[in-house]
């Protein structure tokens, strides 16, 4: 490519890349006309201007990935759409995930008049709930159908360490979620076509010829097709390092064009005559891209290999072209094109970690690392060594996690898989392709071969020194772990490497900020309608409550409090409280259980919950300076559910704190006849998530908290909390919070001065402002109830 584009080499496609990302991590969106006007002014000065060309480029990021920010939020329904039904047409893109109770999919409604016009031609993430499999089998990629659902605006969880749905759905393009009203009067109106049909028609010829195990990572690696993976095996393919093969790498995509290429290389020397019309060189090139790109269709054009496909093609035109282009060049034109295409792209992890790689590689490995099997075995274990040093920071940032075995498990499994199993895969596509049943030799060779490696793979994933868990760290580590990096990867020879060490600890060991001796911190975390509490001291922590599981569905635990857990740094629970029986409050035990060693569990007596020992009242212990102190249920109390929840109030020098649960006015009154003098608190977990049957005004005066927080799901059907019980902790004197506008809620009791004690609150949305949040958008940034006096980092 010429030095004279615009658009060429790696100095403009670092500024297209920064002017994207500068504009999509602005806490808001700018006004529509200034992001036509930055991409108009950068397209000028790129265009004209040589001197300010690189300014151009990123104005030009700028404004191209706002607009399309703006286009795929104002494809989101509006509000006044909300819990009602409509009856769509459309088709069932991607492949459905089937589980025991539910289906879930991406259905793309019609565009024509016959839809709701705040619906057509929209991409809806919908669920299908059904106890009997049998009713949800025909839900199948490609094919059409009429379904009446109830969709709601995307809104996710916002919790230390977890993931942000919110921005997936915008990067994806789904204007609602939501699930199917009344399955059995679905109706398909007509069967399954397209690539998505064939990928799942072929994933079921896999499953169905292979009666082994290990069939589901066969239809992994062949077609990208992950949905029989459970998460056992997520966990030791993170464990292992091994998630970036199991996704369908580049190397896949160049073993296909490779193949492609020698294909139309061979027939162009078996018919000569052929190079009159095209020349061979010419042939293979445009067979290799065919190929690259017909592959990645089938694989559903995952980022990879959608990068690698652009990648070759560019290679293939400056030969067509015969112009010379570094691997540089080349890696530089195919994120420069991959951000034209979506700009919004860079939201995901794979954008990042694909071409990190490449970069690194091209950076710290000579072109040529030589013929000879020796020089070739120490450039592939030079390149293993670049790769886990070198994305080491972005995967601790991006996933919390670092991956110890990784280096050792990709010696093994990067040449096996690429070389063997998945050759041997994609060889019984291509022959069920042509003939059913032909590619069923190929399958089950890929899958000998699969078994040979994966038991010892497993064994190295399940070691506990396979991977750690890592504390979130500060915004200025990841350039310091990156410039550590950079450091310790220059050339033999260059001073102050150990030194360099020292900046990558704030991401390997950040600072956790734990309470002092007397101070104590409590975390609510958004669980969404349910509860869970985290309740740190200086040495000890506390768990009261786990959020709310479905049986084969969403699992608080697993996907809120154990991540949140480990993003603050939490090792292991001193104790653990079911405050009652209830799934919006037990119901993730088992996940946080799976994760977290726990020396003491505390519930009611008589729950259903796992208790090992009984919360009473009048039981209490002291941790660094804190008292624990349960309030309710009494002795002998019996167990009612609700009205038998744990109370426990939480004492330290600088301030109390009392978690209610789920108990009502009778409770309550109870509560306020035995034990006046305990309820005055300074934080306060609002009972029951703001029901009507709770928070009534004498137990409100009696409490007088600085800080009422309230933890429900957004847009829950129950229409917690109640605007009247809301409007009593406000007139009371509190500021109240609720989890489903500001995310997790995290306070501190300590020591704000010489004479007074502080309160200190972190509100993740408001301290984390993203473009894409939808309770920011919805509702602004204040509580529902706000107090500008209270403290904030």
């Amino acid at each position: 490519m010429s030095n004279d584009s615009p658009f060429s080499g790696p100095t403009c496609a670092a500024a297209l890349l920064a002017g994207v990302c500068a504009c999509l991590w602005w806490p808001f969106l700018p006004a529509w006309p200034l992001l036509v006007l930055s991409l108009l002014a950068g397209i000028a000065l790129a265009w004209r201007a040589r001197r300010a060309r690189v300014l151009g480029v990123l104005l030009l990021g700028f404004g191209f990935a706002g607009l399309h920010a703006a286009a795929a939020l104002h494809r989101q329904i509006p509000a006044a759409l909300e819990g009602k039904a409509h009856e769509v047409s459309g088709r069932i893109v991607g492949l459905p995930l089937h589980e025991v109770r539910r289906t879930r999919f991406e259905f793309v409604v019609d565009a024509d008049p016959t839809q709701p016009p705040a619906l057509r031609g929209k991409r809806l993430r919908i669920g299908s709930f059904d106890d009997d499999p049998r009713n949800r089998a025909g839900l199948v990629a490609g094919s059409r159908w009429r379904f009446h659902v109830q969709l709601r605006v995307p809104q996710a969880l916002r919790n230390p360490g977890g993931n942000d749905g919110e921005m997936q759905a915008m990067a994806a393009r789904i204007a609602a979620t939501g699930y199917v009203l009344e399955p059995a009067l679905a109706l398909r109106l007509a069967a399954p076509t397209g690539i998505d049909a064939w990928r799942e028609r072929m994933s079921g010829r896999i499953a169905a010829a292979l009666p082994v195990a290990s069939a589901r990572f066969i239809r992994a690696l062949a077609l990208g097709d992950t949905r029989g993976l459970d998460d056992r095996d997520w966990s030791r393919l993170r464990a292992a390092g091994l998630t970036h093969l199991i996704a369908i790498s580049g190397f896949h995509v160049g073993l296909v064009a490779g193949f492609f290429a020698l294909f139309a290389a061979a027939a162009w020397w078996v018919v000569p005559g052929l190079c009159r019309h095209v020349p061979r060189p010419f042939a293979s090139g445009f067979a290799a891209v065919a190929g690259a790109f017909a592959y990645a269709a089938m694989t559903g054009f995952a980022l990879p290999t959608l990068r690698t496909a652009v990648m070759i093609a560019a290679l293939v035109a400056a030969r067509c072209l015969r112009r010379r282009q570094r691997l540089a060049d080349t890696l530089a034109l195919g994120c420069i094109v991959l951000l034209l295409l979506d700009p919004l792209a860079v939201l995901g992890a794979g954008f990042w970690l694909s071409f990190a790689g490449v970069a690194w590689l091209l950076w710290c490995l000579p072109p040529d690392q030589g013929r000879r099997r020796w020089a070739m075995l120490r450039g592939f274990v030079a390149a293993q060594a670049v790769a886990t040093l070198g994305l080491l920071p972005l995967t601790v940032m991006l996933f919390g996690q670092a991956s110890f075995a990784g280096p050792l498990a990709n010696l093994a499994a990067v040449p096996w898989w690429s070389l063997v199993v998945i050759p041997l895969a994609l060889l019984g596509v291509l022959a069920e392709s042509l003939h059913g049943g032909w590619g069923e030799a190929g399958w089950w060779l890929s899958a000998q071969a699969f078994d040979l490696l994966w038991p010892a793979l497993a064994r190295i994933a399940d070691s506990p020194l396979a991977m750690a868990w890592l504390p979130e760290p500060r915004w200025f580590a990841l350039p310091l772990a990156l410039l550590s990096a950079f450091w310790l990867l220059l050339p033999r020879g260059v001073p102050g490497k150990p030194l360099a060490l020292l900046l990558g600890l704030p991401l390997l060991h950040p600072p956790l900020d734990l309470p002092r001796h007397g101070e104590v911190e409590l975390v609510v975390i958004d669980v969404g309608q349910g509860l869970s509490v985290l309740v740190r001291t200086a040495r000890h922590s506390l768990l009261y409550d786990m959020g709310p599981a479905m049986r084969d569905g969403f699992d608080a635990g697993e996907r809120a409090v154990v991540p949140a857990l480990h993003a603050l740094g939490v090792r292991r629970l001193d104790a653990a409280v079911l405050s009652h029986g209830d799934n919006d409050h037990a119901g993730g035990w088992a996940s946080v259980a799976k994760a977290f060693p726990v020396a003491a569990l505390l519930a009611p007596a008589g729950s259903p919950a796992p208790g090992i020992t009984a919360c009473s009242a009048g039981q209490s212990w002291e941790w660094d300076g804190v008292r624990f102190r349960f309030l309710h249920p009494t002795p002998w109390f019996p167990y009612l559910g609700n009205e038998a929840s744990c109370v426990l109030r939480i004492e330290s020098a600088h301030g109390s704190a009392l978690l209610t649960s789920d108990i009502g006015n009778v409770v309550e009154s109870k509560l306020l006849r035995v034990a006046p003098r305990a309820l005055r608190t300074d934080v306060l977990v609002v009972p029951h998530h703001g029901s009507a049957g709770s928070s009534s005004k004498a137990f409100v005066a009696a409490t007088r908290p600085r800080l009422a927080v309230v933890s429900s799901g957004a847009g829950n059907r129950f229409g917690h909390p109640r605007a009247e019980v809301v409007r009593r902790w406000c007139d009371g004197g509190a500021e109240v919070l609720d989890t489903a506008r500001a995310g997790a809620v995290r306070i501190w009791l300590r020591q704000a001065g010489v004479q007074r004690p502080g309160l200190l609150v972190d509100e993740r949305r408001m301290a984390r402002p993203r473009l894409w949040d939808a309770a920011r958008r919805r509702h602004g940034t204040a509580g529902l109830c706000y107090a500008p006096e209270m403290q904030r980092p």
